[in-house]
């Protein structure tokens, strides 16, 4: 395959991928034809994590805290299209400390909306965080970036 075909191939694949997105998450907008409503929804994001270690009590504390606040806030609406999409998990920023890669954006970790507990101890360090409202992948969980949850 020449270079110039891979680049065209993977153009056009984001091209896909970033549509799909936009159409299955901006209200308002048309769904794209042959497609499911809401299909761009369900497509997960890896998130590009540098860097994973133990949470700090701190860091541990700021993430429940935020990740509690997101989820009451949560309307009703969302809370069941997290359970259609079968999205048990929320992800939250937490603060940066020593052992946070300099090359990190966020440290994010990971928390479980059906035991209401950080889903583990790890503190993900990410490059680029995740659009607010997507699902990401970290580790082995599929979690709704939610920010700091303001």
């Amino acid at each position: 395959m020449s270079i110039r075909s891979l680049k065209t191939f993977s153009l056009f694949t984001a091209g896909i991928f970033l549509s799909s997105i936009c159409f299955g998450q901006i209200p308002g907008l048309p769904e794209l034809p042959g497609l499911p409503a809401g299909a761009g929804a369900a497509i997960s994001i890896i998130a590009y994590v540098i860097e994973k270690h133990e949470a700090s009590e701190r860091q541990r504390r700021i993430a429940e805290e935020r990740a509690r606040q997101a989820y009451a806030k949560m309307p009703a609406k969302r809370k069941a299209a997290l359970k259609a999409k079968k999205v048990r998990y929320i992800a939250v920023d937490t603060e940066k400390n020593e052992k946070t890669s300099p090359k990190a954006q966020k440290s994010v970790m990971v928390w479980d909306t059906q035991s209401e507990k950080m889903a583990n101890e790890s503190v993900y360090d990410v490059q680029k965080a995740p659009p607010v409202g997507s699902t990401a992948k970290f580790d082995t969980y599929s979690a709704e970036y939610v920010g700091s949850g303001t």
